[in-house]
Parts: structure tokens; sequence; C-alpha cells
């Protein structure tokens, strides 16, 4: 072949005519929307979302100044600091388990497969984990069952007196006996209280009972109610349960002198109280709300919530990633750190960190490109959390939101930002890859 020759492909215009179909999809696509969003920042919104006058900067000046711009570019910057780490660390700590651990494979699938899930059932999912309600939320009914195993509660909260002829007060103050009980007075004090769910009576309560009398004080706190009704008001009638664990407080002149716990028919004592006359209160501890878990998507924890979340899905994506890494290392570097007398630590710490760097500086520069452009997860979560929605607001949500509303200059400011971002993270990223393949 002659010097001056050419194959078809090595044609100049051949290959420009080849890459024209790219380039036209590329500027249609990609470079004109970006060079009609950026000229569009520059620009107040009429009343339908047209462009009017000049703005200058004033569109990039409200994601600072304005409350909800303002929550979102916070929270991204939450996001960018933490959950890279985060996901860098987690997925580090699962590759070394997958080498330590017996059926690998099969924990990797455990863990990979949250990758699996889009991003819209994943949201769901940890929507219906986030329930306050304990009966419908798992996280709410992991967390009551652990506190109740350690520190169990009685409480009633729907319990109530029928009048204030006994007991007076409220359920936020407690109940106190409206007169006063005398030591060996005779009579036992019976305290009526209505409410109880008869349908789920408290585990382990008993028909009540009038004690027998005594020298302290004695008496008896019961539902003065029975299903099917029937019975005489203020009476211990058959059918009718005691209260059993709550507890009553004998007062004099303002002061707790004595506490008493009612057994499961109901009866409590105070056998040595010195001579005298009392109050006898049922304090508001009884009829406080039982524990019912954390609001997650409330004002505090939503953004770590979703954040958990986000770490459920990522890590395995991470652990894949640095357990190739891993599998790659040279064995020998390793065994021979072991041989000079290295502790199992020292080696993850000294050679194998070093070694698997590149690895993990591409994990946690990935993480931070996508996580600057968050979207789907934090949107699907914001919809259950009501009022507190804005709490979680990140970048790409005001976006949305601001285009919703009609305020396409706005919405093309924070686009714009979200841009200006995420290229110095892609240059980065790009550099490496090409670094790595020299």
């Amino acid at each position: 072949m002659k010097a001056d020759e050419r194959l078809p492909g090595e044609s100049r215009w051949v290959a420009g005519l080849f890459l024209l179909p790219a380039a036209i999809w590329l500027v249609a696509i990609v470079l004109y929307p970006l060079g009609y969003t950026l000229v569009r920042s520059f620009f107040h919104d009429g009343a339908v979302g047209q462009p009017t006058s000049f703005a200058g900067l004033d569109n990039y000046a409200h994601i600072f100044t304005q409350a909800d711009s303002f929550e979102a570019f916070r929270n991204n910057v939450i996001w960018v600091v933490v959950v890279p780490a985060l996901v860098t660390i987690l997925g580090l700590v699962f590759a070394v388990l997958t080498e330590r651990v017996r059926w690998a494979s099969a924990f990797k699938i455990v863990v990979f497969t949250p990758m699996a899930i889009s991003f819209l059932a994943a949201g769901i999912t940890w929507s219906l984990i986030y329930v306050d309600e304990p009966s419908q939320g798992l996280g709410n009914a992991v967390l009551t069952g652990i506190r109740d195993t350690f520190n169990p509660s009685v409480s009633y909260p729907e319990l109530h007196p029928v009048d204030d002829t006994v007991l007076s007060g409220s359920g936020s103050t407690g109940y106190t006996t409206v007169r006063d009980v005398a030591v060996g007075g005779g009579s036992p004090t019976l305290l009526p209280l209505v409410g109880l769910d008869l349908t789920a009576p408290p585990a382990g309560a008993e028909q009540a009972v009038v004690p027998p009398p005594g020298s302290g004080v004695s008496g008896t706190v019961w539902n003065d109610f029975k299903l099917g009704g029937g019975g005489t008001s203020g009476q211990i009638d058959p059918g009718e349960v005691g209260v059993p664990g709550l507890q009553v407080q004998a007062i004099r002149d303002g002061t707790v002198v004595a506490t008493s716990t009612t057994a499961a028919d109901g009866t409590f004592g105070f056998p040595a109280l010195p001579t005298g006359t009392y109050r006898l209160k049922l304090p508001a501890s009884n009829f406080a709300p039982a524990y019912a878990g954390v609001s997650w998507l409330g004002p505090t924890l939503i953004t770590p919530a979703i954040i958990v979340a986000y770490l459920w899905i990522y890590t395995g994506f991470a652990m894949v990633l640095l357990a190739a890494g891993m599998a790659a290392l040279p064995r020998d570097v390793l065994e021979a750190a072991r041989i000079d007398g290295a502790t199992e630590w020292q080696v993850f710490r000294r050679v194998t960190i070093p070694l698997l760097a590149p690895v993990l500086l591409v994990v946690f520069v990935t993480m931070v490109i996508n996580v600057l452009k968050i979207f789907d997860i934090v949107f699907v979560l914001q919809q259950p959390a009501g009022g507190n929605a804005r709490y979680a607001n990140v970048l790409a949500v005001q976006l949305y939101t601001e285009y919703g509303n009609l305020q396409f200059g706005a919405a093309s400011a924070v686009g714009i930002l979200l841009v200006v971002l995420v290229i110095p993270a892609m240059i980065f990223q790009i550099h490496n890859f090409r670094k790595a393949q020299r």
C-alpha cells in the first residue's frame, strides 16, 4: 500500500460522517438543554412561568436566602459529608467479612440484593418501616419491644374516674381522693375507675376484691364496669376486674410519704403509716401514654432515616467493588507481612488499605457524585412525612418543586448549581480512570 493511500475508514470526512448522528444527539439532549437552562437561570418568572425581566444572579441568591432552598442546600452538604464515607466504610467492612465467613457468595447476594430494587420500591418499603404506630411500623415495633423488655412499664392512658365524687384531677396531673383517709379508720378505700378495654384486659388481672380491714390504710383500684353492664356504681360487683400494677401514693401535707402498687386483684395497702390522715393519689405516670417509639420521619430524624435507607441500598454496591479489589491484591505481600509478625489489624491497616486505596477512592468519588444529585429515595420518603417533608429537602427535590410551581428561573439556577457541584467530582474521577490505564 502506498503512503498516500488510506483505508475508507481512515478518511476524516467519513469518520466525521459516522460521528455526526452522535454529535447531533449530544447537542440535542445535553448541550442545548444545558445552555438554555443556564440562560433561563438569569431571568425572572412570569405568572405562568414565562421569562420576564433580566434577574442577574437573583435566582442564585434565592437558593441561599430563601428558607426551603437553603434547607435543601444544607441537607445536600450533610449528604456529601456523611454518606460517601459511611458507604465506603460499610462496604469495606462487608468486603472483609466476605473473606472471613462461610457461604460468602450467599452473604454477597443478600447484601447486594437491595441494589436490584428500584428506589421507588425501596422508598415504599422503608416508609412502612418508619410508620409511627408500633402496631404497623417495624422500626417502632422493635424499639418498643426492646424497651419493654429491659424497662417494662404499666400505663393505663384510657382509665379515668366516672366523676369527681371519689377522685378528682386529670390524667396529666394524677387523681387524688376528695376526702382524707385515716390510718386504722376501718373500711378500705375503694377507688373506682372506668375505661379499661375489657376485650383485652391487662395480663394477670383478677376479679377485684375488698381487702380485709387492717391497722394501716388499704383499698382497691378496679374497673367499675363489666362486659354486659349491670351492677352498682361505686361497689365491687362480680365480673369487675382489679387494675394491677398501678402506683398509689399516700400524701400528707403535700408530701408523698409512702408508695404502694396494686396487686392482680387491684388491692393495695400501707400497713406501716404513722397515725394521722392522708390523701391517696394515683400519680400521672399511671395514665401516661405507653411508649410508642420515635417519629422517624419527624423534623429531627427524617434526614438520618432516609440516609439509613440509602445505605441499605448502596452498601452492597460498595462491597462488590471493594471485594473485587481485595481479590486482586497480591497475596504474597499479605503473607510476608504476617510472617514478619504483623497482627491482622496491622496487615489490614498498613498493607491492605494502602493497596486498596485506588478502589476506595473510586467508590468514594462515585458516591459523592451520586448523593449530590440524590432525588428519588428522598422524594418517596417525604410523602408520608407530611409537613415534615421540608426538613429532608435536597437540591434535586427543590428543583422539582420549583419546576412544578412554574418557577423555571429558580429551578434552572438550582440545576446549574448541581452541575457546578458535580463537574469537579466527575473530572477527578475521569482523571483517576485515565491514570489507572497508563
